[in-house]
């Protein structure tokens, strides 16, 4: 009886750190976001920095290009999609009224119908749900929250060159402080959280570039203004799993019927259900595989979790930071449960499992066929 109270205490002991330590991170979300962006950007610029000074390329001026190849990087994507959010919300007006004018329209084509059938016309308001300007609202939003990552963009910065000028002599800090054999355990779990992240990061990348390309020349094909915004918000919400490309598709087609026509707008809306299904069924399953080894109930679960912890950055972030935490409580015997409960069922864990029971199945089996 004992022994179950004091489990019992432990377990609810967890659970209240546990609530202490999310509400403090939801607290100190802009300083944590601007951690997280930095200690990504170290574990992706650590394979090209260890080559440039395997090169012989002094550790500095190595640091310095990475430095000024990320803000080029960072002020180009933001030019392409900032500006034409800007000029799309200085025709917020005309576009509502555009809108207003298409529902009524609908309106009066149903109301007709139902009259010839004997049924009442029922009171739509559409344009009162849904507005052009309340999407370009949310758009706005996100760009302002870039935004507000560029604000903090140099601590971003001043971060990452810390901890990639600390990478070469971090291994020796931690060997001395913990000890050869468990300095050797960090080292492999760190190289196994790298490796995850860094695989993450390039192939989502490149599906996401595939995906925003092929929704820029779509845009382009059918008149669409703008399609490098719609490119760009393709690529980038692409990154949110399960309903990023939904959340894209939505004021592209909506803009599509408004300044083009009915037409146009379901050619778009086929479009990217054709782009996303291609991208994200067919190709990207092929180029990942199931190295994220997260089942799609936490992935989408992460998605809501972290943005509610970290805002828009903690959806962009939500699946390398799942793997990341579960990579580390997979390295303890205490935790590694919650560790194979985060994982699919094509997770190492699991299917050793399930192996190894097939293989006890199938051993059983044999001697029962051997008996006589």
């Amino acid at each position: 009886m004992r022994d179950d109270a004091t489990r019992v205490h432990r377990i609810l002991l967890n659970l209240a750190a546990f609530v202490i330590i999310v509400a403090g991170m939801r607290a100190a979300s802009a300083l944590i976001v601007s951690f997280v962006l930095a200690l990504f950007l170290t574990i992706l610029c650590s394979t090209p920095l260890r080559w440039m000074t395997d090169h012989r390329i002094p550790k500095s001026i190595a640091v310095l290009a990475l430095v000024l190849v990320i803000l080029a990087l960072g002020t180009v994507a933001g030019g392409l999609i900032a500006n034409p959010v800007m000029e799309l919300g200085r025709s917020e007006a005309q576009l509502d009224r555009l809108f207003a004018e298409q529902v009524e329209a609908v309106e009066a084509t149903l109301s007709d119908y139902m009259v010839r059938f004997g049924l009442q016309s029922p009171l739509l308001d559409a344009d009162q749900l849904i507005s052009p300007s309340w999407l370009l609202g949310l758009m706005r939003q996100l760009v302002e929250n870039l935004g507000f990552i560029l604000a903090n963009g140099l601590l971003v910065i001043l971060t990452m060159v810390f901890m990639l000028l600390e990478v070469s002599g971090f291994p020796t800090k931690v060997r001395v402080a913990l000890g050869e054999a468990d300095a050797t355990e960090a080292r492999e779990n760190w190289e196994k959280v790298g490796s995850a992240v860094r695989r993450y990061v390039v192939l989502k990348t490149i599906v996401s570039l595939g995906t925003g390309l092929c929704v820029a020349g779509l845009m382009t094909l059918l008149g669409v203004n703008y399609p490098i915004l719609w490119g760009g918000l393709a690529f980038l919400l692409n990154y949110v799993p399960n309903i990023g490309s939904f959340i894209a598709a939505v004021p592209a087609v909506l803009v599509a019927w408004l300044t083009v026509g009915v037409g146009t707008a379901v050619a778009a809306a086929a479009g990217f259900l054709v782009v996303n299904v291609v991208w994200g069924n067919l190709i990207e399953p092929r180029v990942m595989g199931y190295s994220v080894g997260l089942s799609t109930l936490v992935v989408f679960t992460s998605l809501v979790f972290w943005g509610w912890v970290l805002g828009p950055v903690g959806m962009l972030l939500s699946v390398p930071l799942t793997v990341m935490f579960r990579i580390v409580l997979g390295t303890n015997e205490s935790t590694r449960w919650i560790a194979v409960l985060l994982g699919s069922e094509r997770s190492d864990e699991v299917t050793q499992a399930i192996e190894a029971e097939v293989a006890v199945a199938l051993g059983k089996g044999g001697a029962a066929a051997g008996t006589p």
